[in-house]
């Protein structure tokens, strides 16, 4: 599984050449490093890969221009992979997680709260409904999806972008 960080929110004036090098190089050439290293022994074990993304590559937002470009590069590198495994026995698949309650997100609801000058819990529920989800996901919930992906139940799965975002991402 690959996950590297998370890059910084803001709209693209805000950030300078250093701050989309360290983006890429975080998420999209961490990934592609790693792909590449374990490959050999992969295609040895028929293993698999599961890409960690986010919805910001399907659905571009001004205020996560970095992100975005970078999980969108990513889910492209998955289904580059995923052609490749085909002939080389290696399953290779992407999940796209969303709002999941982490300390980033913590991040968000507690700047939020202070913004508008309202409790934590009523930062949440307003950043929620702004999402359009009923709720953040949990790292448990991600982590099933990876399980999943890795398991032989998901042995007919290749190049799969699997959104785990409570019904966020509204495309097709």
């Amino acid at each position: 599984m690959n996950n590297a960080g998370a890059t910084p929110r803001g709209d693209f004036l805000a950030f300078d050449d250093a701050d989309w090098q360290a983006g890429f190089d975080l998420k999209f050439f961490g990934a592609v490093r790693l792909c590449r290293a374990a490959w050999p022994q992969l295609v040895a074990s028929q293993g698999a890969i599961v890409n960690i993304a986010g919805i910001g590559g399907r659905t571009g937002s001004a205020e996560f221009t970095i992100g975005g470009s970078v999980n969108a590069a990513l889910l492209n590198l998955t289904k580059s992979l995923a052609d490749r495994g085909v002939r080389e026995g290696v399953r290779v698949n992407a999940v796209n997680p969303s709002a999941i309650a982490t300390e980033r997100t913590q991040v968000r609801i507690d700047r939020l709260a202070q913004e508008r000058g309202i409790s934590s819990d009523e930062a949440a529920a307003a950043l929620a409904r702004e999402l359009r989800v009923a709720r953040f996901g949990t790292p448990d919930e991600i982590a099933t999806v990876v399980a999943f992906l890795c398991s032989p139940g998901a042995a007919y799965m290749q190049g799969a972008i699997v959104d785990v975002d409570g019904g966020q991402t509204r495309t097709l």
